[in-house]
């Protein structure tokens, strides 16, 4: 029962993470699975299965809102639901010796990618242009989706920034709509795994306490976003993403270090993510700083 507690309260967590950043849901559900010591196709099923929950309620709650743009997620997501089906079945064929070692050295670049992306330039912003087209999404979607599947998430991480950076969608639609099509994605994963582990290879109570975590804190997580700053956010996920899986890969068979190759390596990574958290923090102040200064700066003077 604790463990299903602790299961549900890292669900929550994970889809707060997910509503302020449009994205890490997937990597932090996963990485706290694979601590357990959950195979990584298990740890994948699971946390897919979990996501046809809280994306479908995490949907309507921003499609209530007006943050979807239904032909992107038609056009992110089939595309991406594809990827994710292909994704889950290459996964499921791979030994676990092998798939464990693959899934880390995934996870620990798309943490490496969140620290340094919102450590230095903070939450992404887009511009309005033209209307985003099938050749830019398809693409975005196939990746998005396998890498999501294989490497347990990735969807977000790669399908929100890449939506931002195009600058032709608001960035509240970009979000929205990511998450929107996230269950579409979720659905084809989850048939992948099922089709190749059977479903004695999902442990259903654990999908059940991430739904119910993540269902309750989804409708709420737009409101609560406001009071986290995405830059401190993203930089402190990030580097707790790099540590966890730069620990699996140093203890897997591909590198097998020695204990004093570990120390040091630890040692460079938490001075880093260190650093990274104060520049965060810093960058963070003087923003707010900057807006606080151009509200001033916008009040009308009194004569």
């Amino acid at each position: 029962m604790q463990t299903l507690i602790l299961l549900a309260l890292a669900g929550l967590g994970a889809q707060l993470v997910d509503g302020s950043l449009g994205m890490a849901h997937g990597v932090i559900s996963t990485v706290l699975l694979l601590a357990m010591g959950t195979s990584p196709a298990a740890a994948s099923a699971v946390v897919h299965f979990a996501q046809i929950g809280t994306g479908l309620v995490s949907g309507v709650s921003h499609a209530r809102f007006g943050n979807v743009d239904f032909k992107v997620v038609v056009r992110i997501g089939v595309p991406g639901a594809v990827g994710a089906f292909v994704g889950a079945t290459v996964l499921s064929q791979m030994s676990t010796a092998v798939a464990e070692p693959a899934m880390a050295v995934i996870l620990l670049t798309l943490g490496i990618y969140v620290t340094v992306r919102f450590t230095l330039r903070g939450m992404p912003e887009g511009r309005l242009g033209r209307p985003l087209g099938k050749r830019f999404l398809v693409p975005v979607g196939l990746l998005a989706g396998f890498l999501g599947a294989t490497g347990g998430g990735g969807w977000g991480l790669i399908g929100t920034p890449a939506l931002l950076a195009s600058g032709r969608l608001e960035p509240r639609k970009v979000v929205g709509s990511v998450d929107a099509s996230k269950a579409l994605v979720a659905v084809a994963a989850s048939l992948g795994f099922l089709f190749s582990l059977g479903s004695h290879g999902v442990n259903w109570s654990w999908v059940l306490a991430f739904l119910v975590g993540g269902m309750v804190i989804a409708p709420v997580a737009a409101w609560l976003a406001r009071f986290v700053a995405p830059r401190i956010l993203g930089a402190t996920v990030g580097g707790l993403v790099v540590l966890l899986n730069a620990r699996t890969l140093l203890n897997s068979d591909w590198i097998a270090a020695g204990g004093a190759v570990s120390t040091s390596v630890y040692v460079v990574l938490h001075a880093a993510w260190a650093a990274a958290l104060a520049y965060a923090i810093r960058g963070h102040r003087q923003e707010r700083a900057a807006e606080s200064g151009h509200a001033r700066g916008r009040q009308p003077v009194s004569v």
